[in-house]
């Protein structure tokens, strides 16, 4: 799937701003239609942005069911003889879309972008303002991911129709149009879709000599004059309706620097796919922290493409993550999109905000714990040289009791299939993102399960199928001896909360259960590990001295413990502290207002453990 741009035959309307919106609250709006006629009693509403945060009825914010949104939007007359394209960068669960009263769309999956083609009803229509409206539900269940299941009580002390939405993960629902709403022309012909891929020749990693076990020896790594490479070959896969007729690639000055006119091409249903070639001398190879950004265009007789693009190697071996023939640690977080006001929509000022920091305390990575971030995100990560795990939204599938979950009456074969179809919507949207280093197919699932092995043994092998050029891994909580999936898996990444969740307080411990369980991994699976997840819940401006638990004193502390260890042990490649910043979750007995792991607060300002990390990663 292709980001709308706007060119000289490519032009892209954004509908952000105020929409209606409604609260569906017996949740009857699919069943008296609607849709058919103008929103009713209806309120304003920001989009893109989670309506939960915005209003001041705990009845809104805890609703569970159908909300209603409604746009309109005018096509203007210098559009006739174009494609239109109605696009949505993201929509949380179900998105039911309708134009002029008109079902056009169904969308399935809260993180990822969906567009539908509204070329021939604009122009049958004879109206000159349109009415998008936006059905969207937030339920999740066992089909979904993340899962979750809608719990219902009866009887005496119970309201009637007392009912609440249970989920199984540690990040709050936001809901709503999360992400841009955009309508955005082509040529009638046109491209549809573009697969770049690169091979170095030639790589002179540059790499100083060294055990590479301590930071230091990675921050030696880090210093060394950058990768280089003889040339590298760019090929490239283009699905288009449109006749092509130059590829070319371009530097960062915008010069031209390989072009190609002569393509292989097939046809299946009225698509051409062309293929191509191209060979870079002496290229500038995409780094950590030292971005560099290619753009790859595209021409054909109607339509015109750019893509940028960045050129590196990625490689795994028993004990290394290497990216450009250099060892690559892993620096960094687990994250969450979420902030006050806005919760899960975008913000680019935040986007911002984020990088700069991440860039200060000299994380190099992060995964999108726990479901794809925005598109505009992943091309700040692009263009700022941060490397990413990027991770599908496949959390909730574990019980802390023991319950099972693969196997029963809870993940099932339409579960699997929304798996499925996500892998696809990510790797297609994603692709051609160089930051992207690796791919996450789920967090925490119950891997000990025998029904898990089935169901992620099909997950794993469809990514790899999709994509043979990034490493695949699922983040664990299951522990080494219980797992039975981990050997389809090219990294292993765990989460460990050693003296937080188990032996509270008591830091002694962690050293000890820390080596133990992290050399029974690697000696089972002989692939390197990252700790992916690792913090204690910190109140800001709270300080004891000796050091207690929800202090920052204690976070320090803490996360130095598990620091000295995995400079201990060489098969581990990174560390991902949880988490970035504190954000917001349900409401439960062990969270008040929120998760506060973050090194930051939820307003991105330093905690004492902010510091400290600097100093290590600095």
């Amino acid at each position: 799937m292709l980001y709308p741009i706007e060119n000289k035959v490519r032009e892209v309307k954004n509908l952000s701003g105020i929409w209606k919106f409604k609260l569906d609250e017996k949740n009857v709006g699919m069943e008296e239609k609607w849709f058919e006629a103008p929103l009713e009693d209806w309120i304003p509403m920001a989009v893109p942005a989670s309506y939960n945060d915005l209003l001041t009825d705990s009845n809104c914010k805890e609703h569970v069911g159908y909300v209603w949104y409604e746009k309109e939007f005018i096509i203007p007359n210098s559009w006739d003889g174009k494609r239109i394209v109605l696009r949505f960068g993201s929509a949380t669960h179900h998105a039911y879309v309708y134009v002029d009263g008109k079902q056009v769309a169904y969308h399935k999956g809260g993180f990822l972008p969906f567009e539908v083609d509204i070329t021939e009803m604009m122009e049958k229509s004879t109206l000159e303002n349109h009415r998008l409206t936006v059905a969207l539900s937030n339920v999740l269940d066992w089909t979904c991911i993340p899962c979750g299941e809608v719990i219902s009580k009866e009887g005496d002390g119970y309201p009637d129709g007392f009912h609440f939405q249970e989920t199984y993960f540690d990040f709050y629902n936001y809901s709503g149009i999360h992400r841009p709403v955009k309508i955005y022309t082509t040529p009638k012909t046109y491209m549809e879709d573009i697969v770049i891929q690169t091979k170095v020749e030639g790589l002179n990693s540059n790499c100083p000599e060294g055990r590479l076990l301590t930071m230091e020896d990675y921050k030696k790594v880090e210093r060394a004059t950058l990768p280089t490479a003889d040339s590298a070959v760019v090929k490239v896969k283009i699905q288009s309706t449109d006749s092509v007729k130059a590829v070319m690639v371009l530097d960062e000055t915008e010069a031209v620097i390989a072009m190609e006119t002569c393509f292989r091409c097939t046809e299946t249903d009225g698509k051409r796919n062309y293929e191509a070639e191209l060979k870079l001398e002496n290229p500038t190879l995409w780094n950590p922290g030292a971005a560099y950004l290619y753009t790859l265009r595209v021409e054909g007789e109607s339509d015109v493409y750019s893509e940028t693009f960045g050129i590196r190697e990625i490689e795994t071996t028993e004990n290394r993550f290497l990216i450009n023939g250099r060892p690559f640690y892993f620096k960094g977080f687990g994250r969450h999109e979420d902030s006050e006001i806005h919760g899960k929509g975008l913000d680019d000022a935040l986007n911002i905000r984020d990088f700069n920091l991440l860039k200060w305390i000299g994380a190099n990575s992060f995964r999108t714990s726990h479901y794809p971030y925005s598109e505009e995100h992943m091309m700040l990560a692009d263009r700022e040289g941060l490397v990413v795990i990027d991770e599908v939204p496949a959390v909730g599938m574990c019980f802390w009791d023991g319950q099972q979950v693969f196997g029963g009456n809870r993940v099932n074969e339409e579960t699997l299939k929304h798996h499925l179809d996500t892998l696809q919507e990510v790797y297609e949207r994603d692709k051609n993102h160089p930051s992207v280093v690796m791919w996450s197919v789920a967090n925490e699932a119950a891997t000990h399960e025998e029904g898990a092995v089935p169901y992620f043994e099909k997950v794993i092998q469809r990514m790899k199928e999709l994509d043979d050029t990034r490493p695949v891994t699922m983040v664990h909580t299951t522990g080494a001896d219980g797992d039975k999936v981990s050997q389809w898996l090219d990294v292993i990444c765990v989460n460990r909360y050693y003296a937080w969740y188990t032996d509270h307080s008591h830091l002694e411990v962690i050293g000890l259960q820390l080596e133990k369980e992290m050399r029974r991994w690697h000696e089972k699976y002989h692939k390197p590990v990252i700790l992916s997840e690792y913090g204690a819940d910190t109140i800001a401006g709270y300080h004891k001295l000796p050091a207690v638990a929800f202090t920052e004193e204690f976070q320090c502390e803490y996360l130095n413990e598990f620091h000295k260890k995995f400079d201990q042990l060489d098969f581990m490649i990174g560390e991902h502290v949880w988490a970035y910043c504190d954000f917001q979750t349900k409401q439960g007995l062990n969270r008040v207002d929120g998760n506060k792991k973050g090194v930051f607060t939820r307003n991105r300002q330093p905690k004492m453990a902010a510091y400290e990390l600097r100093k290590r990663w600095k």
